[in-house]
């Protein structure tokens, strides 16, 4: 494996892990370090705060795992510890990746008999608390669900020896900060516990954080074309407004076992695709904001396991998210953000793989071209159209998504007349109440 260039030559077996953490990495298939992997245990195992510039599939996850990991064990807890009193605390901006981080935990810390739980919104809300109340060791969470539980004394943070805060810039995206910023107070104070941060950019505002809530954190930096030159094949099309379906339609028929993630910038684009997609005998599935969890959880295991070829999604599915086996990206819509470009693309290409990133540069999205190549620092070889790649699409073809039908709240009088009796009786009851 040292010969595949997302690796370095530093080994995991080199950093005097204990057995049951060495297995854990075995467990894991993991021999040799990604460069954020390289560049942060040694500080973290040395018991340094760490602030990680990394993009999201370098394997930050496993290097701030493990570092806990050696650190809960060379720390015992303090004698009288109780058992919700948890000694890890690990936030994320999104469900996904709570998820995913307490997955990769289970098995790295399958042989130290610690506990881990994750708590998130949107469902197991009793299930959740109950397992909390009950007892663990490192707790993985979205803030919201946290301080939920926090409130209501589920848990303390008082016996907290390590804070791990992941995709800090996303955290402020999503209007996080304050939430984090009441939890890490809760903690105690930075001089005694191990922190680390991990962001696709260390920004000034995610810098100020890291200052703020640690102690004095070592900057580690892994550009972003470090992490997706090398595995991940660009191109593009100049595409008119008109031809985008055509062309996505006429790639995704030329494309043997291919598991592909279509990203669109808007919902209302992601149903027009999907229907398109569907109405011309290409099973796809919609994963964007406003799909609720449980089905969220389905699609993805269905497109994991290969029962789905094709996910539309909004850029909800760009970070936080851990898709295996993804062969291509089409950037259907070519974002407005040039770092969502490097989070979309970077779902390809991931663990030494190799991937295909296609983008559309089309009339109302071509303006964010420059800036993608600028921030990449190298050039998206683009090309016209080949006619021959267009489908025919027939206008009729679009499969509309099936609405909930609206609840029946009883008939009501028809026409203008008839609603104003029905305001002026309302009125009339509510005096009556008074």
């Amino acid at each position: 494996m040292s010969d595949k260039k997302h690796l370095t030559e530093v080994r995991f077996d080199s950093f005097g892990f204990s057995e049951p953490i060495l297995a854990g990495i075995r467990d894991a298939g993991f021999e040799y370090c990604t460069p954020i992997q390289a560049a942060t245990l040694p500080p973290a195992l040395a018991g340094e705060d760490v602030a990680g510039q990394a993009q999201t599939g370098t394997g930050k996850t496993a290097a701030f795992l493990l570092a806990t990991l050696h650190h809960l064990e060379k720390h015992p807890p303090r004698e009288g510890r109780r058992p919700n009193q948890p000694r890890a605390l690990m936030l994320a901006p999104t469900r996904e990746l709570a998820i995913q981080i307490e997955k990769d935990a289970k098995v790295l810390a399958g042989h130290t008999g610690h506990k881990i739980e994750v708590v998130y919104g949107g469902t197991g809300y009793e299930k959740q608390r109950a397992a909390v109340k009950e007892g663990v060791d490192i707790l993985i969470g979205t803030p919201g669900r946290l301080i939920d539980y926090f409130k209501q004394k589920v848990f303390d943070l008082r016996e907290i020896q390590v804070v791990v805060l992941d995709e800090a810039d996303r955290m402020f995206d999503l209007g996080f900060i304050k939430d984090i910023r009441f939890l890490l107070r809760r903690c105690p104070p930075p001089q005694e516990r191990l922190g680390m941060l991990f962001s696709a950019t260390l920004s000034y505002r995610v810098t100020e954080l890291a200052y703020e809530h640690m102690n004095n954190p070592k900057a580690i930096r892994i550009e972003p074309e470090q992490v997706t030159a090398e595995q991940i094949e660009e191109t593009g099309y100049m595409t008119a407004n008109e031809e985008k379906i055509p062309l996505l339609i006429g790639l995704l028929r030329q494309m043997q076992d291919a598991r592909t993630i279509v990203f669109v910038n808007t919902k209302r684009a992601a149903d027009e695709v999907w229907g398109y997609l569907e109405g011309n005998g290409i099973q796809a599935a919609v994963l964007s904001g406003d799909v609720p969890q449980k089905k969220r959880m389905s699609l993805l295991k269905r497109f994991t396991g290969g029962e789905l070829d094709v996910l539309v999604a909004t850029d909800v599915a760009a970070r936080g998210l851990h898709i295996p086996d993804v062969t291509h990206v089409i950037n259907y819509d070519l974002p407005e953000d040039a770092e969502d470009y490097v989070h979309r693309i970077g779902r390809t290409g991931r663990a030494g793989a190799k991937g295909k990133a296609i983008s559309f540069a089309c009339e109302t999205y071509a303006f964010s071209l420059p800036d993608i190549e600028a921030y990449t620092g190298h050039a998206i070889p683009m090309q016209p159209v080949p006619r021959e790649l267009l489908a025919q699409v027939d206008p009729s073809s679009r499969v509309r998504p099936k609405r909930k039908p609206r609840p029946n709240r009883g008939s009501r009088p028809s026409g203008s007349k008839g609603r104003q009796r029905t305001r002026g009786s309302s009125a009339r009851r509510q005096q009556g109440r008074n």
